[in-house]
């Protein structure tokens, strides 16, 4: 029996949605049938987040994290996934929480970015994402170095996540801002750029970038249907 995946979602609905069509539909295809894993998906109120977000109250965000885990773990999942980078932000409080092992995902996009052989990379996703130490530091320890935009770049691609991306508007006028910001990361030197946040892909593909771009939505699918499968867990204190 494949292990039972708890992804705590809703962080927005439109991430959720295709790490459960990434996770089911990859398995038919590498497989030929329908015997993939089981999931379990807590959908949380994203309200809550952008309010508690916004005012700094990241200890609110933090216990309702914590109680969710908590209900996965209690609903049957073996190991767990935070289907949103910026919510990693709380990664190790939620993982000492409870006994089961959650994958986090930079630790598989650094994977990715190692077989590239990418060593410098840009960062694309929400203020928080690009301005904290949390997901730069974890990279850095693995040897990846990062670049983000500079500071209007940055509220522009904050403006398009939380009033368009997140609401599934996919405009062609955001896309084209973002190629644009991606050919100024590979002027800074980037070789590759992390689309950190878990809508992007809905919006940006590799056809549309002049440099590799690392989809963390699918990344850190694949990570989690690999993991389920094997029954591997990667060393994460569990």
């Amino acid at each position: 029996m494949h292990k039972k995946i708890g992804i705590l979602g809703g962080l927005s609905p439109e991430s959720t949605v295709t790490y459960y069509e990434y996770i089911t539909r990859k398995y038919t295809e590498r497989f030929g049938d329908y015997s993939y894993p089981e999931v379990i998906i807590y959908s949380v109120t994203f309200q809550n987040y952008v309010n508690w977000g916004d005012s700094g109250e990241w200890n609110k965000i933090t216990e309702d994290m914590v109680k969710v885990a908590r209900a996965l773990e209690r609903a049957g999942a073996d190991f767990g996934i935070i289907a949103t980078n910026t919510m990693h932000l709380v990664f190790d409080e939620v993982q000492a929480s409870v006994r089961i092992p959650f994958l986090h995902i930079a630790d598989a996009t650094a994977e990715a970015i190692k077989a590239r052989g990418s060593s410098k990379v840009g960062l694309l996703g929400t203020k928080f994402t690009m301005t904290k130490p949390f997901y730069r530091e974890r990279l850095a320890a693995k040897g990846i170095s990062v670049v983000v935009p500079d500071a209007p770049d940055m509220d522009e691609v904050n403006r398009v996540i939380y009033e368009e991306l997140v609401r599934g508007r996919l405009l062609d006028s955001s896309r084209k801002k973002f190629v644009e910001v991606i050919s100024r990361l590979g002027e800074m030197g980037a070789d590759g750029v992390i689309l950190g946040c878990t809508e992007i892909p809905l919006l940006v593909s590799q056809t549309d970038s002049p440099l590799t771009l690392f989809d963390t939505t699918s990344i850190h699918a694949q990570k989690a249907l690999d993991v389920a499968v094997s029954g591997r867990y990667p060393d994460c204190g569990k």
